[in-house]
């Protein structure tokens, strides 16, 4: 049974929402994280990639970098910048890209469901990177960047979150790339207990994006806990800040890939290769994206191929197996192409699909010889991976418009 529950938010002022909003700190490089500080030096990346605010002599992950993440926090909510809420709320979040909008629950989630395996994971974590959200939660004693977190769709929280749509909202603007970002506020006592309780209900939730920094969120949680042994499970460490998507309104990109070579092979005895797992057709120079499941873009030497891979080798009743991304891995990236391993391999890369094809193109005629465009991986797909038990290959989902962090903060006290 899920627990989800309202919270008391620090939130921006109204008037300074659309500057403080952020992308997600890990999409970043430290040099782009100071350049769109520079651009809006209200920005929450001055928080949240605090070393931007000091030499790029000084290391990221140096004491004093989460000290001043906290520094700032602090003034920003002293001076007014943020608000604090006096009341535990749930809170709307709409966001509207290229004329698609999706809306979900800012809530928080409980850490022993992340442990007991009711919020279900599809990615293995990294220690490392754990490590530096670790720091900077338990230091600035908030959390600052919800976790995605998708659901079975529900009608009771739907009716709800479409009547409180009709309201006037908190926030309502868009941020400079160009997606809209619509906030309310869910206060009635009867309209909380019916989120609560029609959560209580579901089985499962799914992290969509944010593995790390919900691995991060429940360690802090958890030491926490070892500080205070007397704990009652009711303190605001033993959740962390997440937004809930009904799953019908999710919409995943592909993650294609490129890469630096073809195994010592020539292109045609490449292309012969393939031919064992695939059917190849050339098509021209016309970029291609997949349009079904099992089917493949290909770009090398300027021209565009279609793979489609052979009935023998798909519709497996794994769900692992049967994803286009293990297809590609295991028919083609491994033993043709060499790629063991895609986590630690330095000759391949992989391309959102928000950078669309031409980014795929520009790659290859750079630093890269072959290019592959990738059908995106569905909700269900990721809902029967993780209901298995199981996890998806690396970079095998990307959803957007992301999330952005600043708008709430769930603090610890």
């Amino acid at each position: 049974m899920a627990r989800v529950k309202p919270f008391r938010c620090i939130r921006p002022a109204k008037e300074l929402a659309h500057r403080i909003a952020a992308l997600p700190y890990d999409v970043y490089s430290r040099k782009e994280a100071k350049e769109e500080i520079g651009r809006e030096p209200l920005s929450f990346l001055r928080i949240d990639r605090a070393e931007t605010n000091f030499s790029d002599d000084v290391d990221t992950y140096d004491p004093k970098v989460y000290d001043k993440a906290k520094e700032l926090l602090d003034e920003m909510i002293n001076d007014g910048s943020f608000i604090s809420d006096n009341e535990e709320c749930y809170y709307v979040y709409e966001q509207v890209m290229d004329g698609r909008a999706q809306t979900g629950l800012v809530a928080c989630s409980s850490i022993d469901d992340y442990i007991n395996n009711v919020i279900k994971k599809h990615e293995n974590t990294r220690e490392e990177k754990e490590l530096d959200r670790i720091k900077h939660v338990d230091i600035c004693n908030a959390q600052t960047g919800p976790i995605f977190l998708a659901y079975r769709s529900q009608a009771r929280i739907n009716d709800v979150i479409d009547k409180v749509k009709k309201e006037e909202a908190l926030y309502y603007f868009t941020s400079a790339d160009g997606i809209g970002h619509h906030v309310w506020r869910i206060s009635d006592k009867e309209q909380i207990e019916i989120i609560q309780n029609s959560f209580s209900n579901l089985q499962d939730l799914y992290i969509a994006d944010g593995h790390h920094r919900a691995a991060s969120a429940v360690k802090v949680g958890l030491k926490r806990r070892e500080d205070n042994p007397g704990y009652t499970g009711d303190e605001e460490f033993n959740s962390f800040l997440t937004v809930l998507f009904p799953h019908d309104q999710l919409k995943i990109l592909p993650y294609n890939r490129t890469v630096k070579d073809l195994n010592g092979y020539s292109s045609e005895e490449f292309i012969n290769k393939l031919e064992s797992a695939f059917i190849v057709e050339k098509l021209g120079r016309n970029p291609y994206a997949p349009d079904k499941k099992g089917e493949f873009g290909m770009f090398l030497e300027g021209m565009w191929y279609r793979l489609k891979a052979k009935e023998d080798i798909t519709g497996s009743k794994d769900p692992v197996k049967a994803l286009d991304v293990s297809i590609l891995q295991d028919y083609l990236l491994g033993p043709i192409l060499g790629i063991a391993d895609p986590r630690t391999d330095n000759r391949i890369d992989f391309i959102g699909g928000i950078r669309g094809l031409i980014e795929l193109e520009r790659r290859v005629s750079t630093d890269m010889k072959v290019a592959f465009s990738m059908y995106p991986t569905s909700i269900e797909e990721l809902f029967a991976v993780s209901d298995a038990g199981k996890l998806m290959p690396p970079k095998s989902t990307w959803f957007e418009p992301k999330l952005r962090s600043g708008l709430f903060i769930h603090s610890l006290d």
